[in-house]
């Protein structure tokens, strides 16, 4: 019998540091099994970078066997360059994901922020403090890059937000309400 009965991953993808996080849950509560940081700045060039990002996320999906993958989506900077280079870092990631059939959800950052702390503009700082509050963690085994609570952060999210029940969504339109109820119309 496998000892969780759910294991999350969490990424917070970046071009020169990329954080992971996996949380693992029993009997319904969460618990930090491990975090880190993919270091990328030794790499020069750009492709050998998203190559080294493939294959570290691969080889941690490997080692912790994860059902599902929580990812924070890049969000709107100044700069397109760098913008463009995030968004490749993050599809790296969610490739490797997709090539061991983990299953995806991608997070703005606000929302995680707002499901840790309850302040959607809160700082990383008070994230990771949140998150060793609520995940039991000691201040020795936090991490000094706030990239692994970030990740940390998003699997946490994930958590939270799949045990939301499901909204009933209604018809569209009238026109779909006729369709899906001719019984009810005269």
């Amino acid at each position: 019998m496998r000892e969780w009965e759910r294991i999350i991953i969490g990424i917070d993808p970046g071009t020169n540091v990329m954080g992971y996080g996996i949380l693992g849950v029993r009997r319904g509560k969460p618990s930090m099994i491990a975090m880190g940081v993919i270091k990328l700045n030794k790499f020069d060039n750009h492709y050998l970078r998203l190559g080294h990002i493939f294959r570290r996320v691969t080889g941690i999906i490997e080692q912790y066997l994860p059902d599902e993958m929580a990812i924070e989506a890049p969000f709107f900077g100044k700069n397109v360059q760098s913008m463009l280079k995030l968004g490749r870092a993050q599809g790296v990631a969610m490739a490797a994901a997709i090539s061991r059939d983990v299953c995806i959800t991608e997070y703005e950052p606000r929302l995680i922020k707002m499901a840790i702390t309850g302040n959607g503009a809160a700082s990383k700082e008070q994230v990771q403090e949140m998150l060793r509050r609520i995940l039991d963690i000691s201040r020795e085994s936090i991490l000094p890059e706030l990239d692994a609570t970030d990740a940390l952060a998003a699997a946490l999210c994930h958590f939270y937000e799949s045990k939301k029940p499901a909204i009933a969504r209604g018809p569209k339109s009238w026109k779909d309400f006729i369709a899906k109820n001719p019984d009810r119309v005269r």
